[in-house]
Formats: C-alpha cells, sequence, structure tokens
C-alpha cells in the first residue's frame, strides 16, 4: 500500500476498522501495482507460505492522521504464527514509520491473510502506507517519483509499439478525408470499464475515449473541430456478450447515429464471455456492414498482472484484415525495466488500481490510438476494402441480435409478467459520452418484488438465439431464479454471485433457425421472498 485511503466504519457492534484483504491474487496483485514488482520468482513466493517466510523479514507501516484525536491507531496482521494468534501493534498517525518485525514473534509469520486497522471513533480517514521488507538476496526495482516524459524520443518509441496491425487502412483514410474536407465525421467507443473511464479524473474528459477524441479533432477537424462528434458507450464490468445487445442503443441511438470510426475495446473483459469471441466477431461483424462503411480499430487494453484476450480476440482482426492497437505490447516491456535500463512509465504510474488506468495510463492510450491515425493518414490508401463476406473465424451467431425490453416487446414476443410487475430504479448508472452525469442501464425492466406474489415471468417468442440479461445486486434482498426454456430447467441464476450492482449477460439458447419458444423465469423455491431483476433480452431471427 503506498498513501492508499482508509476509513474505519463500524459493522458488527466491533469497534470502527477498516479491513485489507490479502488473500488468494490480492497480495500478488499489491506488489505488481504498488511495488512495481515484475521478477516472477518473487511473485510467486508470495502466493505461499514457504515463500514468505523466505522473502520477508520485517513490515514497514506509515499512518498519516489530521486529526489530534488519534495519536495511535491498532493495526492487526491476520494469519498465523506458532502459537495461532493474530499479531498486532499500535502505530503513531504522524507518520512516523512503525517497523514490525516477524522474528520477534517466535517463529516466521505462515500466511499474510487480511491486515486490519482499528482506532476508537468511526468515520476516521487515514493515509496508509505498507511495506515488505526483503531479506536482502531478493531485490526489486527502486520506484521513480519522477513524472512521464511524454513526447520524448524514447515515449514516442514506447507508443510505436502499440501498432499491432495498421490492417487496410482504406475505410479509415476515407473517414480522415471526410473530416478534412470539413463533413461531419463521429467517432464511437464501445467497451468495459476503461472505456466508460473508470478511475479516470474527471472521468468524461480525462479517460481516453475523450482524449482520442481531442486527439482526432486536432489532427483532421476543420476549424476548431466541430464536425467532429464524440460517443461513448463503456459499461464497466461488462464483456462483448453485452456490447453485442446494446450496440444498437449506446452507439447508434437507436438509427439516428451513423458512426464513422468505433473502436471496440474488450480485451479485458471478455474472460466473461460464454461463446468465447462469437460475441466479438458479432459486434465487429455488426459494425462493418451498416450501410456507410465505418472504420473499427480494435483496442487491446491490459491489467496490471500484464493479462489481456489479444490472442484470442486479435484473430478477429487479422481475419479482416482490421487496425489493431495492443497497450500491452506498448508498456508491458518496459514496465520491467529500471529507469536506467529505459522504463518510460511504472505501473504505479500507469494503474489506478489493478484494472484501471490513471490519467497518465489514460493518455497513453489515447497517444497509441492517435499514432494509428497519423500512420494510417501517412501511407498509401487501399485500393480494396476490407472483406466481411468471408466465412466467421470464430462465429457471427449474434451480428444481428436486438434488444427487447419492457419498452419495446410488444411487436416482437408476447409477455405474461407474472409477479415481475415492479420496475426497479437501483440499477447500474454510467457515464455516457461527453456527459459528467450517468444514465441508467436497462430503466425498462421487470422486477419481482417481496410483494409481488410468486407468479412465473412467461414469454413466447420466435427467435434463433435469446440472451437475458439480469441484475446482479450485493444486496442481501436480492435472490436465486430458475429459468425454463419450452418446460425444461436451463439455468439457476444468482444475482449475489458477483456482489454489485451491475449488468449480467447470459445465453439461454443459441440454435440455428428461427422457431417459437417458450420461456419461464420465476424465483427459486428458497428465495420467493427475494428480488430478481429481468433487465431485457438479447434475440436474433
Amino acid at each position: 500500500m503506498f498513501e492508499e485511503v482508509i476509513e474505519m466504519i463500524t459493522s458488527n457492534d466491533e469497534k470502527p476498522s477498516q479491513e485489507i484483504d490479502l488473500q488468494g491474487e490480492n497480495l500478488v496483485n499489491r506488489a505488481r501495482l504498488t511495488g512495481c514488482v515484475t521478477q516472477e520468482e518473487i511473485l510467486n513466493q508470495l502466493g505461499n507460505c514457504k515463500g514468505l517466510q523466505k522473502l520477508v523479514h520485517s513490515i514497514g507501516i506509515v499512518i498519516k492522521i489530521d486529526s489530534e484525536s488519534y495519536d495511535h491507531i491498532n493495526v492487526m496482521l491476520h494469519g498465523k504464527n506458532a502459537s495461532g494468534t493474530v499479531l498486532s501493534l499500535s502505530c503513531p498517525t504522524d507518520g512516523t514509520e512503525k517497523v514490525f518485525h516477524l522474528d520477534d514473534h517466535g517463529s516466521q509469520f505462515n500466511l499474510f491473510k487480511k491486515l486490519k486497522f482499528e482506532c476508537k471513533h468511526p468515520g476516521a480517514k487515514a493515509s496508509v502506507s505498507v511495506k515488505l521488507y526483503l531479506h536482502e538476496e531478493y531485490k526489486v526495482p527502486v520506484i521513480s517519483n519522477e513524472a512521464v516524459a511524454f513526447n520524448t524520443e524514447e515515449y514516442k518509441a514506447m507508443i510505436k509499439k502499440s501498432l499491432l496491425s495498421k490492417g487496410n487502412n482504406k475505410r479509415l483514410k476515407e473517414v480522415i478525408e471526410k473530416a478534412e474536407n470539413g463533413e461531419d465525421v463521429t467517432i464511437a467507443f464501445i467497451g468495459g470499464s476503461i472505456t466508460q473511464g473508470a478511475v479516470a479524473e474527471p472521468i468524461h474528459t480525462n479517460c481516453y475515449a475523450y482524449q482520442t477524441y481531442k486527439r482526432f479533432k486536432q489532427m483532421f477537424g476543420k476549424g476548431e473541430g466541430e464536425n467532429i462528434h464524440f460517443v461513448k458507450g463503456g459499461v464497466g464490468g461488462t464483456p462483448s456478450e453485452l456490447g453485442v445487445v446494446r450496440y444498437h442503443r449506446d452507439i447508434l441511438k437507436e438509427g439516428t447515429v451513423e458512426p464513422d470510426i468505433v473502436i471496440v475495446e474488450f480485451a479485458v473483459n471478455d474472460a466473461d464471455d460464454e461463446t468465447e469471441g462469437v460475441c466479438y466477431e458479432s459486434l465487429c461483424l455488426q459494425i462493418l456492414s451498416a450501410n456507410n462503411n465505418p472504420a473499427v480499430v480494435l483496442l487491446f487494453s491490459v491489467f496490471v498482472n500484464d493479462w489481456n484476450l489479444q490472442e484470442r480476440l486479435s484473430r478477429v482482426g487479422k481475419h479482416y484484415d482490421l487496425p489493431m492497437v495492443s497497450i500491452k505490447d506498448a508498456v508491458v516491456d518496459q514496465f520491467r525495466l529500471t529507469r536506467d535500463e529505459g522504463n518510460i512509465i511504472s505501473k504505479r504510474q500507469f494503474f489506478a488500481d489493478i484494472y484501471h488506468p490513471t490519467n497518465d495510463g489514460h493518455t497513453i492510450m489515447a497517444d497509441c490510438l492517435a499514432y494509428l491515425f497519423s500512420e494510417t493518414k501517412k501511407t498509401q490508401i487501399n485500393k480494396d476494402d476490407i472483406n466481411i463476406s468471408v466465412d466467421p473465424v470464430i462465429g457471427d451467431a449474434f451480428k444481428n441480435i436486438r434488444l427487447l425490453d419492457r419498452k419495446n416487446y410488444l411487436s416482437m414476443a408476447m409477455i405474461d409478467m407474472g409477479s415481475f410487475i415492479e420496475t426497479d430504479e437501483d440499477i447500474q448508472m454510467v457515464e455516457m459520452d461527453d456527459n459528467l452525469f450517468s444514465t441508467p442501464q436497462f430503466p425498462n425492466n421487470w422486477m419481482h418484488a417481496t410483494t409481488s406474489g410468486n407468479n412465473s415471468f412467461t414469454m413466447k417468442i420466435n427467435s434463433k438465439s435469446l440472451i437475458l440479461i439480469y441484475k446482479d445486486s450485493g444486496s442481501d434482498a436480492f435472490g436465486k431464479a430458475d429459468i425454463f426454456v419450452d418446460g425444461q430447467l436451463m439455468k439457476c441464476v444468482d444475482p449475489r454471485e458477483i456482489n454489485w450492482t451491475h449488468c449480467h449477460a447470459v445465453i439461454l439458447y443459441q440454435e440455428e433457425e428461427c422457431k417459437e419458444h417458450f420461456v419461464e423465469i420465476k424465483m427459486a423455491s428458497d428465495d420467493v421472498d427475494k428480488h430478481f431483476t429481468i433487465l431485457g433480452f438479447g434475440y436474433t431471427l
């Protein structure tokens, strides 16, 4: 932890406290992010008892609280030592480092499970740094506090590495020429929370999407760039399985917008795509098939553990010869270098948490896309357009999918709401386009409430495939629902598994022919007094 702000809150009649979970990958990811540790030898040992004993001899804790009411707070390191107790110490709050020597407690500490900070009164906020001191045979990078050297030759060389493929440039060059001629051009972005702008400050103008739009305006716009328009449709925690359903709503604005360029960013979200790329390819084809021949750019962002799905998803880009930009290719190799060896930005500078970029990280993403635009401008235009009539490389079963919800179902389905008669207003909220205010996702929904009764939601629909979109929640008021198709139990879905409010897409059926199906949704037998929200459906004909 490095100057991380925590707040002591009261729960279960205990003293006010804040807990930091160190189990599973949490400790390893904190070492990657905060400590900029890249050595696999060290990261692997952090995840097991014997490794920790070899690595760590002491723990340093620095706490700052701007209040005279708290001269000390208690810090407890949960795990198990020889006597089975939790180790604790009292730490000053004036910024003085308190060093906790593990050998002073009779044996090496076996496992770090969690840190707990505890004080007398609720509401106290503190800035906390926690260091692990390693035995001298282990060396980790010295973290530089130097600002990122933007616009240097070394920085530009890093940005160049992001250009995974220029692809067929015909569509993108035509859009650039259109912009330079003063014609209206719309650049759109669809993806997950990184596209939404999560953690960027402010989220609506410092996210990579808006910064890319500004760069495109500056590079190719007429006058002040008033002919360049911006659409952003990033929804946190969701894969292309949901993106393909909401594209017509969030990007095309129900047919009122024709984007000229669409950047697709699902490389770190599509682990949750149960089609393993079919929805991603279907989304790309849905965009590419539009009458105005938009350009599609595939963007591959990255997590703090250097992971993304670039290998899987770049197959789609190669198949249709699309431009591709890899943030992973740009930054990951240089993360392992010291400043003397050529490091440009550290993980602590690039990532705000284990998932999302800082403002500097968003700037780098925008610069990578701008480099693609500038290189495309320089190169000769491809004579022929891309060929989207070839057989798909993964699958295209969902390319013509459409959204069905409480507002528009009448022409497509026969629905009996049963006891799902309420409308849920406590739904995922997202900053769309260049707005700072949040837009509710799937407001035209059906919710089962505790007072609604216990009748099934039923729907008769003709379709090849059907995706259910339901609300995940962290509330104990929500319970499981059983999903039947044509009388057979297909799934029991639990909105508490993810444990935070967002949209969850799941396939109910996928077939070759369009035919009538009967769908029934009812509360699981042990959750009839709980809530469940059907946000909508995606269907194909």
